[in-house]
């Protein structure tokens, strides 16, 4: 989830009421704490790629920063009380991001793959404006507060929880239409039927759409993967690349010959229905194969 859905998240805690000095702050900055490292855009966009999501969106970290909340603030409020406030922001930080298909290095640093359920798109409005509805309505009826975001919380799960039966039923459409070893179902920006489904089978991949609706599947494209290419090989020397294929869990290599120089382009093709070539490594080499330039498109 972005940032803006994430503080928004602190402030419909705070309806809960947790209303001593203090506490608005506490779940507002925990809510958006693992976000920190975005910090690692100023080294690149590959450099992010690689380090979003890791060590502050880890298991140590939801131990370590409520307690570090809760000793800077503990003469305000008890240690105890700031320490709960932080870890229930920043757990639903962790949960929320979870849940969709960036991927979240939710173990670590004891384990350092990434986990997703892939049920929600990386911005998801009906989240964002649903607890933004949460927040106003319950400052304008203070009294019922409490119950505005109990309920909120409720739909909260009811949505993730009706989007992971859809998930669930497309893949087992996806499995009857299409014949393959590894089945991945991704979601679509703000659709509900129509999901981004990747199969493989050897080195052979088929991404398309897959209509929960109509009951149709539409193939995109193959790609048959041959990471053998002496280009694909070379560029794997690229920083930029291996930031790349550390992210990436279906990446796919194209070659292609231009004015004299080999450019290999890296694709993630979870998310390959996105328009402008998006989630893209891009080396370009010259005629020794050595990299001249080489560059990340988020």
């Amino acid at each position: 989830m972005d940032p803006v859905t994430h503080a928004i998240s602190g402030m419909v805690l705070r309806n809960l009421g947790f209303n001593r000095r203090s506490a608005l702050f506490i779940l507002v900055f925990s809510a958006v704490a693992p976000d920190l490292d975005y910090i690692t855009r100023f080294w690149g966009l590959d450099v992010f790629l690689r380090y979003h999501r890791g060590i502050t969106h880890g298991v140590l970290a939801l131990a370590i920063f409520p307690a570090i909340m809760g000793v800077i603030f503990r003469k305000k409020s008890s240690f105890f009380y700031c320490y709960f406030l932080s870890f229930i922001a920043y757990a639903l930080h962790l949960f929320m991001d979870l849940t969709n298909q960036y991927g979240t290095r939710i173990l670590s640093p004891f384990d350092w793959n990434q986990y997703s359920l892939d049920l929600t798109f990386i911005i998801d409005p009906y989240i964002t404006i649903g607890l933004l509805l949460s927040v106003i309505v319950g400052s304008l009826n203070k009294k019922r507060s409490f119950i505005v975001t109990i309920c909120t919380l409720l739909l909260f799960i009811g949505y993730i929880a009706g989007r992971a039966y859809l998930q669930k039923e497309t893949k087992q459409l996806l499995m009857t239409k299409v014949d393959a070893n590894i089945y991945k179902v991704y979601p679509l920006p703000n659709d509900f039927l129509r999901w981004w489904f990747i199969a493989r089978s050897d080195n052979e991949i088929k991404a398309g759409f897959a209509d929960l609706f109509t009951k149709k599947i539409c193939i995109h494209d193959e790609y048959k993967l041959n990471f053998d290419d002496d280009a694909i090989s070379k560029s794997k020397r690229s920083r930029v690349v291996q930031n790349f294929l550390y992210f990436a869990r279906f990446p796919y290599a194209e070659v292609k010959e231009i004015n004299n120089k080999t450019i290999v382009t890296w694709k993630e093709l979870s998310y390959s229905f996105l328009p402008n070539d998006s989630f893209t490594a891009n080396v370009v080499m010259d005629r020794d194969s050595r990299v001249e330039k080489a560059y990340f498109k988020f």
